[in-house]
């Protein structure tokens, strides 16, 4: 895997050392073995994992330069991506991954410790943690990776971020639709689109990065239930 993952993120321009390759290694011999257990991801075979979850995550740091110590969290970080790979190649990030299933959680713990990574995980709905006077607004940068439709997701990750913070929503090549339908949850939410890059996968098909700057302070009164993000998307 060491070899694999150094190729498939030099091809998109990051280079690894020789510590983070065996952090990537780590990481990829715990998601195998824990998705025997619970459902982490579909992609196994060590080559996609290298290209499709680790180099795809670092994909972020070739159209937004993340602040030295940036607060950042990942939102339905799943399996830990991309949050975990951009831990690993930026080390100075204060990274903290949400998830609603705690199984995921455990999972994330056992990789941070594995990697001797200093992560904070968050058992919530992002619509929860949104509320959370904590929480809220909070985040120099929130990122999700295939989680939701964008105005969906926009109203699950923008309530997190400060006001001069960002929010990006890394998608596949059919992210035109659903970014015409986020204008509005895009503008109630307070913020505006900054970037909008299309880019090609080497093996993986095309992606898009999508940065939201957050412009002002959300309305207190979203995020909504979940039921109603779902059912009434902004």
């Amino acid at each position: 895997m060491k070899n694999l993952v150094i190729k498939a993120c030099k091809d998109i321009g990051a280079e690894l050392n020789e510590l983070q390759a065996e952090q990537f290694e780590k990481y990829y011999n715990l998601l195998i073995e824990w998705n025997e257990k619970i459902n982490l991801t579909r992609i196994t075979e060590p080559e996609q994992v290298a290209v499709k979850h680790f180099a795809d995550s670092l994909t972020v740091l070739n159209f937004y330069d993340i602040p030295k110590n940036a607060t950042v969290i990942d939102v339905g970080t799943g399996a830990g991506f991309p949050g975990i790979p951009l831990k690993i190649f930026r080390e100075d990030i204060n990274l903290s991954l949400l998830d609603s299933l705690n199984k995921r959680l455990n999972f994330l713990s056992e990789v941070a410790d594995a990697i001797n990574a200093d992560v904070t995980t968050i058992h919530s709905r992002a619509e929860d943690a949104g509320k959370d006077k904590d929480k809220r607004e909070c985040y120099d940068l929130a990122v999700s990776r295939a989680v939701a439709r964008l105005n969906t997701l926009c109203e699950y990750c923008m309530p997190l971020v400060k006001v001069g913070g960002s929010f990006i929503a890394m998608k596949a090549s059919d992210y035109k639709e659903e970014l015409k339908e986020a204008e509005n949850a895009i503008k109630v939410l307070g913020g505006e689109i900054s970037l909008v890059n299309e880019f090609d996968l080497d093996g993986a098909g095309e992606r898009a990065v999508i940065v939201i700057k957050k412009i002002k302070t959300t309305p207190s009164a979203y995020p909504r239930n979940s039921k109603k993000i779902k059912n009434k998307p902004l």
